[in-house]
């Protein structure tokens, strides 16, 4: 049985990966500024998941948390998330994103924890070149989210290289699924769809990028996490396709006959009138060939699983209490 230590381990993806090592055995310590309802469903469920509060911008909690679990592996999920996020607070975001993963390998040096897996993001690249991209396209990132994310894989590298630590960056794209609270497509497309609400997106119906549903992302963690030694230290964790949201939309509407949805054509923007940069897939060959990664729900599968959960499921006030 391995120990392992996620930070950020009650958000969307966190919460799933803590649920996954679990599951399969694993003792798992989920680190994060409080308990959501995602952690507490999967705690209901596996209740051998252990919670830890702890802020990432404070070293001694981080420290702590280390010391204590003295896990084999620490899996970097926390951050704060989004483009919108980054740009109402980036003073915070630098101190999450940047500080807190520089506490995070200063206290993993300190107690002799060697391995991060560190989640990363395609928007470290900023505007992509060309439609599909591998890991050594240029990284150019606009605004404080992405800056934040590539100063922290940088960072890392270089304290890796010095103390003797191995960091690998798993860059991921769009990740959906059940349980995500962001209010973006395909979510605003789905929750609008089943719950029989009208809704008009009026521009985007152009822009294309990779989805990747919250198990293959979840897969892709842990078989980076499960590969002894790793040859590089960056992969793509996504489809290596990337839908329009005009193709996301009319799935959706194939999958909920009665949704009154529709879009406008051209790039897509953010609530606020926040253009989005140019995008497109992540080349997945790497992970292919050096995890054998294989995602398992193209973009229909899983938009039908998100439909199936969203009709089905229980309002998070009705999940039972963690155990204490």
């Amino acid at each position: 049985m391995a120990r392992y230590l996620v930070t950020g381990g009650a958000g969307f993806i966190g919460s799933n990966v803590v649920a996954a090592l679990a599951a399969r055995g694993d003792a798992v310590t989920a680190v994060d500024l409080a308990r959501t309802p995602m952690l507490a469903v999967a705690q209901a469920r596996l209740p051998q998941i252990a919670f830890r509060q702890g802020d990432l911008t404070e070293w001694p909690q981080i420290a702590a948390a280390l010391q204590e679990t003295r896990p084999d592996a620490v899996v970097h999920c926390g951050a704060v998330v989004g483009i919108v996020n980054a740009l109402a607070n980036p003073v915070g975001t630098f101190r999450v994103n940047v500080e807190g993963t520089l506490n995070l390998l200063e206290s993993m040096r300190l107690f002799g924890v060697r391995r991060l897996v560190n989640l990363s993001s395609e928007e470290v690249y900023g505007p992509f070149a060309v439609p599909i991209i591998d890991e050594m396209h240029r990284c150019e990132p606009v605004g404080p989210y992405g800056i934040s994310k590539l100063a922290a894989e940088w960072l890392a590298r270089d304290i890796a290289a010095a103390r003797g630590l191995e960091c690998i960056h798993v860059r991921t794209c769009w990740v959906y699924g059940p349980g995500l609270s962001r209010p973006r497509v395909p979510k605003t497309l789905i929750d609008a769809a089943v719950s029989g609400r009208p809704l008009h997106i009026p521009r985007g119906g152009d822009f294309r990028v990779d989805h990747v549903y919250i198990d293959d992302c979840v897969q892709g963690i842990v078989k980076v996490l499960d590969k002894p030694q790793h040859g590089v230290d960056v992969y793509h964790i996504a489809t290596g396709q990337a839908p329009s949201l005009a193709e996301i939309v009319a799935i959706v509407k194939d999958l909920v006959p009665a949704a009154q949805l529709s879009i406008g054509p051209g790039n897509y923007s953010w609530a606020d009138g926040i253009d989005v940069v140019r995008k497109g897939a992540l080349d997945i060959t790497r992970a292919r060939a050096e995890l054998g990664y294989a995602p398992r729900y193209d973009i229909r599968a899983g938009l039908a699983a998100c439909v199936a959960w969203e009709r089905g499921h229980r309002p998070w006030e009705a999940t039972p209490s963690p155990p204490p």
